[in-house]
């Protein structure tokens, strides 16, 4: 656990020390509620970020990373614009454009939206 990444220690504050119980990287692949789900790392954001993608339902979750119509701050340590937008453009932008994003915040979106809207990219 390394405070120095976590938005507590811009607060003033530490994170609670926790420990996985797993630990997974780029394209490996779990069996979630009878899902496949495959780890995509996205870094940018940060450098650990990570998409999890289920492509039997087309749907993909990505944080921090990709938004409706914007990206994930970069201006924290260890983000990178240049990081960011290559993670999105040779990893997300090339699932197929009927994937949906469900992001960490605001609305629901899809791949072909986000490569036809998203001014960021």
């Amino acid at each position: 656990n390394n405070n120095e990444y976590t938005l507590c220690s811009m607060l003033g504050d530490t994170a609670p020390v926790s420990r996985p119980d797993i630990t997974v990287s780029d394209g490996d692949t779990l069996t979630i509620a009878g899902s496949k789900a495959k780890f995509i790392t996205t870094p940018g954001h940060t450098p650990g970020s990570m998409c999890i993608y289920f492509p039997n339902e087309k749907t993909i979750f990505t944080g921090d990373t990709l938004f409706c119509e914007s990206i994930g701050r970069t201006d924290f340590p260890g983000g990178s614009y240049a990081s960011i937008a290559a993670s999105i453009r040779n990893k997300l932008y090339t699932l197929d454009d009927n994937t949906k994003v469900l992001p960490g915040h605001n609305c629901e979106t899809t791949i072909l939206h986000e490569k036809e809207s998203n001014f960021y990219i």
